[in-house]
């Protein structure tokens, strides 16, 4: 069963805002266990320029669920996140549930028949087609992010040359750069 931790940036979130948040995201309780109780952490934001931004987190025992969209309007943000969150479970709950079985625990989605077929297409859906091995080179995360642009990436994993662990630089949707340091 899901619960609802809504807020607001730049924005009151009103009786009305936060029902057709709980509306929209009402639909995924067909996909959860009635007895787990998990909680969607939702993110309205309004800019200046009269855009809204929705984000939804849902942190759950083996992965997190998290949606964004953009648009000039909130509710249609809203439920174009919802569509976003479903087709993530739909797409990613029998590796899930398998995971769950292999720990010895029972399904964390629930299944209904006619997605079958689905698992059916899913087993092919993640075929590695490549692999490559890189040898890391220790460098900065400034060096790194050269390196990443020069090569036209998305991301780029060096040895961080301070800390000798492994870490990734990334280039984000709204074009700046994102550090991932392993511990």
């Amino acid at each position: 069963m899901l619960k609802y931790n809504v807020r607001g940036e730049n924005i009151e979130v009103t009786d009305s805002l936060r029902g057709y948040v709980e509306k929209r995201l009402a639909k995924l309780d067909k996909y959860f266990d009635l007895n787990q109780e998990i909680i969607a952490h939702v993110n309205l934001k309004v800019y200046r320029d009269h855009t809204a931004k929705v984000e939804v987190t849902i942190p759950l025992p083996y992965l997190v669920l998290r949606a964004e969209e953009t648009t000039d309007d909130m509710y249609r943000s809203i439920d174009f996140v919802s569509e976003k969150l479903e087709r993530q479970i739909r797409k990613y709950k029998t590796r899930v549930n398998r995971k769950s079985r292999e720990k010895g625990m029972s399904d964390f989605f629930v299944e209904s028949s006619e997605e079958n077929s689905e698992k059916e297409l899913e087993a092919s859906e993640f075929t590695i087609v490549r692999n490559k091995q890189i040898g890391l080179k220790p460098m900065s995360p400034e060096e790194a992010i050269l390196q990443m642009n020069m090569l036209e990436h998305d991301f780029f994993v060096f040895q961080d040359a301070e800390t000798n662990g492994t870490s990734v630089v990334y280039r984000r949707n709204d074009g700046r750069y994102g550090l991932i340091e392993t511990k």
